[in-house]
């Protein structure tokens, strides 16, 4: 069996809602980043709604709270379009538009080839992590672990 690279994020915004002035370079931007990531090399499908994005999904019952769900080839791909790309620059602006979420708000996980994680299975996973640390079923960029070999 082959396995793919599931993430999902969160973040905490500045503004009351996303459509708060204080949001508005991010939000946008959010389909040119989008964008990028669907043409980026190993980008195999992401979370969006009738919007194009996940911004509207409300899976904390917080409005200020936003995340992001998608699958990847591998670690690699992820890392080059997180880090290698002009979403990087918007990583290092964030503290423009995001309060500091205090907690883990990055997790991965491996799922066989051909399967998308649901919303739900995605935030179990983050509160694992949050919970226990990184680990074969959960897991982030500064401890990755390798893709399983069955």
């Amino acid at each position: 069996m082959n396995y793919q690279l599931a993430e999902i994020n969160i973040a905490r915004i500045k503004g009351v809602t996303i459509d708060d002035p204080i949001m508005k370079e991010f939000v946008d931007n959010l389909d040119a980043i989008n964008t990028l990531a669907e043409n980026s090399n190993g980008f195999i499908w992401r979370l969006k709604d009738d919007s194009n994005n996940a911004t509207n999904l409300n899976l904390y019952n917080d409005v200020q709270v936003i995340i992001n769900i998608s699958v990847w080839e591998d670690v690699e791909a992820l890392g080059n379009y997180v880090y290698k790309t002009v979403h990087s620059d918007f990583l290092r602006r964030r503290k423009e538009w995001f309060k500091n979420y205090g907690e883990v708000s990055t997790a991965m996980w491996w799922v066989p080839e051909g399967e998308y994680p649901s919303a739900e299975e995605a935030t179990e996973k983050l509160a694992e992590l949050q919970k226990n640390g990184p680990c074969k079923s959960v897991f982030n960029f500064k401890k990755p672990f390798p893709k399983p070999n069955k």
